[in-house]
C-alpha cells in the first residue's frame, strides 16, 4: 500500500482554518474591508497545492479503476460530506435559498457538472500535461461564448489576437518529432468538452451568484456559492454515471481492488475529491477578493505548476515541441487575460 505523503498534513491543517470564515486568521483593518496581503498570498497556496494534490490523486484513481464518470462522482460526494461538516458543526452558516434560488442556479451546476466530468474523463484517457496544455485554450471557448450568448461580450481587438498564440502553441504541442501530427483524440474532445462547459458556466453563472452574494439574508458567500455549485452538480453527474458505467461499474470496481487494493483505490479517490473541492473553494475566494484579472494571470500560472509536476510523478514524456507549444499556449492564455480585462476609458461629463 502506497504510503501518503506528510505534507497533506499541514496543507490539511490550513485549509481547514481557512475554511471556518472567509478570513478567519487576519483581521481586516478598520480603514479597508480588503483582505490582508498574507491572507491572501495563503489562500493562492491553497488554491495551487490543492490543485496540484487533486491531479495526482485523480490520475492515481482513473489508472486504478476505469471507471471515470463514477470517478468524478465520487469527488463531488467528497465534497458535499465536506459541506455538510461546515454547516452541521456550525463552522459555516447554512444557505438560506428559495425554490426560486435554487433552480436559478440548476444551469451552472450542469455546465460545473460537465466541467468537471470532462477535465477527469480527458485526464484519466491522456496524460496531465496533454490535458492542462489542451485546457489552456478555454480562453478561445470563452470569447465564442462571450460573442454567441446574450448579452453579448466584446473583448477588445488585442484579446482577440492573443487567441492565436493559444490555438498555436497547443498545435504546435500536438506535432511529435518523427510522427508528425499526433494527438488523443479522446481526451482532447473531453478536453474541449470541459472548456465549453466552463465558457458557459462563467458566462451564466456571473449575473446570478452576484445576485445571491449580495443578498445577505441568503448566507450565499463565495464557498456556499461553490458549495451549492457542487450538489447540483452531482445530482447531474449521477445519471451519466447509470448510462455510461452501471452495468460494468462492478466488474471494473473488482478488477481494480484486485490489482491494487481496495485502501489505495478508496484512498485516491477520496482525495482527489478533497482537494477538488477545496482548492476550487480557495479559487472562489480568491476570486471575489481580487477581482477576475489577478485570477485569471494567476490561474495560468497554475498550470505551468501542474504541467511540470504531472510530468515528474507520472514521467510523461516532454518533448521540444511538447514544451514549446504549452509555453506558447500559457503565454497566450496569460496575455488574454490582461489585454481582455483592459477597461475603455470613461468620457468625462460634460
Amino acid at each position: 500500500t502506497p504510503k501518503r505523503s506528510n505534507s497533506t498534513i499541514p496543507l490539511f491543517l490550513l485549509i481547514l482554518e481557512l475554511s471556518r470564515s472567509p478570513f478567519p486568521f487576519i483581521k481586516m483593518s478598520s480603514k479597508s474591508s480588503s483582505p490582508s496581503n498574507l491572507k491572501l498570498v495563503g489562500l493562492v497556496v491553497a488554491w495551487y497545492a490543492g490543485n496540484t494534490f487533486y491531479n495526482i490523486y485523480n490520475k492515481k484513481a482513473t489508472n486504478m479503476i476505469h471507471a471515470h464518470w463514477f470517478v468524478a462522482c465520487a469527488q463531488l460526494v467528497v465534497g458535499i460530506v465536506w459541506s455538510a461538516i461546515m454547516w452541521g458543526t456550525g463552522m459555516r452558516k447554512t444557505p438560506n435559498l428559495t425554490a426560486a434560488d435554487i433552480a436559478s442556479c440548476v444551469p451552472i451546476g450542469l455546465f460545473a457538472c460537465l466541467s468537471h466530468a470532462g477535465s477527469v474523463l480527458a485526464m484519466g484517457v491522456g496524460a496531465v500535461s496533454f490535458a492542462q496544455i489542451v485546457k489552456a485554450c478555454e480562453p478561445v471557448f470563452a470569447a465564442i461564448i462571450g460573442i454567441l450568448v446574450p448579452p453579448m461580450d466584446i473583448k477588445p481587438m488585442l484579446a482577440y489576437a492573443m487567441l492565436i498564440p493559444i490555438v498555436g502553441g497547443v498545435g504546435i504541442a500536438c506535432i511529435k518529432e518523427g510522427k508528425g501530427v499526433d494527438i488523443n483524440y479522446t481526451a482532447f474532445m473531453w478536453a474541449s468538452i470541459a472548456n465549453f462547459a466552463a465558457a458557459l458556466k462563467g458566462k451564466l453563472g456571473g449575473s446570478v451568484t452576484k445576485a445571491l452574494k449580495a443578498d445577505k439574508s441568503k448566507n450565499m458567500d463565495s464557498a456556499n456559492v461553490y458549495a451549492v455549485m457542487n450538489i447540483i452538480s452531482f445530482l447531474f453527474t449521477v445519471p451519466m454515471v447509470v448510462i455510461a458505467e452501471a452495468s460494468s461499474l462492478q466488474e471494473e470496481w473488482d478488477k481494480a481492488v484486485d490489482a491494487h487494493g481496495a485502501q489505495a483505490l478508496i484512498t485516491n479517490i477520496v482525495l482527489s475529491g478533497f482537494f477538488f473541492y477545496v482548492y476550487n473553494e480557495f479559487a472562489f475566494a480568491f476570486t471575489s477578493s481580487v477581482g477576475a484579472v489577478t485570477s485569471s494571470v494567476l490561474n495560468t500560472a497554475k498550470r505551468v505548476i501542474i504541467i511540470v509536476v504531472s510530468s515528474i510523478v507520472f514521467a510523461e514524456a516532454m518533448e521540444r515541441n511538447t514544451i514549446i507549444g504549452s509555453a506558447v499556449a500559457i503565454c497566450g492564455t496569460f496575455a488574454y487575460s490582461l489585454a481582455s480585462k483592459k477597461a475603455a476609458p470613461k468620457k468625462k461629463a460634460e
